[in-house]
């Protein structure tokens, strides 16, 4: 099994009227087996082609790093100091966010807030020592729209301090395209119609960097798979047919392995999921993994081939432990401060959105946070939302008053989430993104122990530079 497959849309072709369009590449694809070691790293962001769907289709104008499509993948250790040398080779201005990890507010990533952008031509050195091991990743924060939908994102993976008992360690990283019927991406970034309902939803989905008909596999074999939705508004729900998954970790954090709820695996944007697989299919058969997170418009994004070999094991594995926890400090919910955040606007959205601009003037805000709008991507001045305490504990509830789905990120923590709708969730979870289903709410429970200004915000990217960012200021 490479860490290479991919993903097309509802029957596998394009919906914008090209028949059979599909998408596999002419820039090297990315691979967690040939990752270079830990320590120094360079990365150029810059214009280049990549096939993202087949060869009998022109090459698609992108944005990348490194010249590939994901990025270049970097493997770190857990508690050993990693750089990272960014040189900016675009005609504008760029930042990298390195997702999920709790690192110095100076190394974060956000324009104005955290650094200056990198001016085309110019070079940002990012030094920090990663906490915790996991599956993370990196993506710009300025000009988010146009710089991650043109495919500027990669893999951040961070080994545990000993080997994890698996045959291979495999990464999915899966994105959504916008694509023209002559496999170029599509214009108009930031319409208002998106930026009101679910986002830039594509019709073509990649697994890095290509659509896949399928991926070998050996019966008997146990899998590491990591996947990162690096989408900027897809939502998925995969199901692995005839398959077992046990969910391992969550946003990088380990959790006690278990099988997702009704076999579907539900993953927004900006989430990570790791999974333990055990290829227990017959060999010569093939499986397909499926997304059917949206009605009517269920696709396969690949299928699990068997190799025609007797299985690599004549006895099933042993059930697995859990992955040793990182030191992430345990919120005190007795003593914890309570905050509600509203998440506020959009179509249908039921108001709320006092002080910015009206759902018939969508040259303004779509979107709010307890009624205060910030838009972009985020520049020096921002006014802190709220004023945390450094070492305190804080329980948040995050109530969705929309129509439409949000994958809430903060910046520089995890969190543990308690509950959903007032009931708790079944086992102990943290995450760095969470999912909030519209009319629905979340609470979730952290120690603001990083201290700087952090954004909160939307990971479905036209809600977050339409307005659903908000600054948590710790001091």
């Amino acid at each position: 099994m490479s860490a290479i497959v991919g993903a097309a849309t509802c029957r596998r072709s394009f919906l914008v009227g090209a028949a059979g369009l599909l998408v596999a590449g002419t820039f090297p694809r990315a691979s967690a087996e040939s990752s270079k070691p830990p320590g120094q790293f360079a990365l150029t962001a810059a214009k280049g082609r990549a096939s993202l769907v087949g060869k009998a289709h022109p090459a698609t104008g992108v944005w990348c790093y490194g010249g590939t499509i994901p990025g270049p993948i970097i493997r770190a250790r857990q508690g050993e100091p990693i750089r990272i040398v960014v040189d900016n080779n675009l005609s504008e201005e760029t930042t990298v966010h390195w997702h999920g990890i709790r690192l110095p507010i100076g190394m974060d990533g956000v324009p104005g807030i955290s650094q200056p952008p990198i001016a085309p031509g110019q070079r940002f050195t990012y030094e920090f020592t990663p906490p915790d091991a996991g599956t993370f990743w990196y993506h710009p924060h300025a000009d988010s729209l146009q710089q991650l939908g043109r495919g500027m994102a990669g893999a951040l993976i961070v080994d545990e301090p000993g080997p994890i008992a698996v045959d291979r360690d495999v990464l999915w990283m899966l994105t959504d395209w916008r694509l023209t019927a002559d496999a170029q991406i599509a214009s108009g970034f930031g319409n208002s119609m998106d930026a009101a309902m679910s986002g830039r939803v594509g019709n073509t989905v990649t697994v890095n960097g290509a659509v896949s008909k399928e991926e070998r596999v050996r019966a008997g074999e146990r899998v590491r798979l990591r996947l990162v939705n690096s989408s900027l508004a897809r939502i998925m729900a995969l199901r692995f047919e005839q398959h077992r998954p046990l969910i391992i970790a969550i946003d990088g954090q380990p959790c006690d392995p278990h099988e997702p709820d009704g076999g579907r695996l539900l993953l927004g944007p900006a989430m990570r999921i790791d999974l333990l697989l055990d290829m227990q299919g017959k060999p010569g058969r093939r499986y397909r993994v499926i997304d059917d997170f949206y009605d009517g418009l269920a696709y396969w994004v690949t299928k699990l081939a068997y190799e025609d070999k007797p299985p690599l094991r004549a006895h099933s594995l042993d059930p697995p432990p859990a992955l040793p926890r990182n030191p992430v400090p345990e919120p005190d919910v007795t003593t914890a401060q309570r905050q509600e955040l509203r998440l506020q606007g959009g179509m249908m959205g039921g108001g709320g959105m006092a002080g910015m601009g009206g759902m018939s003037d969508m040259s303004h805000a779509a979107w709010a946070i307890n009624g205060t709008s910030m838009t972009g991507d985020g520049h020096a001045g921002m006014a802190p939302l709220l004023t945390l305490q450094l070492g305190r504990s804080y329980l948040f509830t995050l109530r969705n008053d929309t129509a439409w789905w949000h994958p809430m990120h903060l910046h520089g923590h995890s969190f543990r989430v308690l509950s959903r709708n007032g009931r708790p969730v079944p086992r102990q979870q943290w995450a760095d993104t969470v999912l909030v289903p519209p009319r629905e709410t979340v609470d979730i429970a952290f120690v603001a122990d990083n201290p700087g200004d952090w954004m909160l915000h939307c990971h479905v990217t036209d809600h977050q530079v339409s307005g659903m960012m908000a600054i948590l200021r710790i001091v």
